[in-house]
């Protein structure tokens, strides 16, 4: 009888450890996947930031020092890295205004006037996630037109030429700045007319945008009209000579 007792015992106990040790990994199960199952990173230094998967999300202390390190480097593959990680972070939209505060978008803006070309594009890349935020168009605004300068008069169909028109999209979707594109309506046609497919689509999404604001309808209509008939003109002179 003793020995069935202290049988019995001894399995309550094994029962009640292993639902101790149950709810132990649940809660620490749950700190881990804190902020919406997303994993964040501990802390580590600015350059280990940029090397890791992209599925992680930095918290405000890691933006910060990736964001010193893009200010402050001159490595062109460390700085292209931190912009690709910056961009993945503003895909969230509490990064967006995180970055913002910590100062981070003419961090990246500035990058967009390096001449290479790869970092351009990251550049551009990151500034369009960081528009979707409204708030973060008050500050991107003022890269409008070196953006439009990229986009027109750099290499057709080129990556950087759609990065550009991403951004220029994102910033179309409200009245606010569509007025600061008015002198670039006939290049768009341009581009609509003579760019791949993927151009063609993203032109007219920008030109979509632009066609619902009543203050851009005639300017839109009369760049149409002079380059489609100089495009006709010139396709008709090509052929018959």
């Amino acid at each position: 009888m003793g020995g069935a007792r202290y049988v019995g015992w001894v399995a309550a106990g094994l029962v009640l450890g292993a639902g101790a040790c149950y709810c132990i990994y649940r809660l620490t199960r749950g700190q881990q996947r804190g902020s919406g199952g997303r994993r964040l990173r501990p802390s580590r230094s600015a350059e280990d930031l940029t090397s890791d998967s992209c599925d992680d999300v930095l918290n405000a202390e890691q933006l910060q020092k990736l964001l010193y390190l893009l200010e402050s480097t001159e490595d062109p593959v460390i700085m292209e890295r931190a912009l690709v990680t910056l961009g993945n972070n503003a895909a969230f939209s509490a990064n967006q205004a995180v970055i913002r505060e910590l100062g981070g978008i003419p961090i990246v803006g500035d990058k967009i006037n390096n001449p290479n070309h790869s970092i351009k594009e990251k550049a551009l890349n990151a500034l369009n996630n960081l528009s979707v935020n409204v708030e973060n168009q008050i500050k991107i605004k003022i890269y409008i037109k070196q953006i439009c300068e990229d986009v027109f008069s750099g290499p057709l169909n080129s990556a950087v030429q759609l990065a550009g028109l991403r951004v220029l999209t994102n910033m179309t979707v409200t009245n606010d700045h569509q007025h600061m594109l008015k002198s670039y309506i006939t290049d768009l046609f341009q581009v609509l007319l003579t760019g791949n497919g993927n151009t063609k689509v993203q032109v007219l999404k920008l030109l979509l945008n632009l066609s619902e604001n009543p203050a851009m309808t005639e300017g839109l209509l009369r760049a149409q009209v002079n380059r489609l008939h100089t495009y006709f003109v010139n396709t008709l002179i090509k052929r018959f000579g």
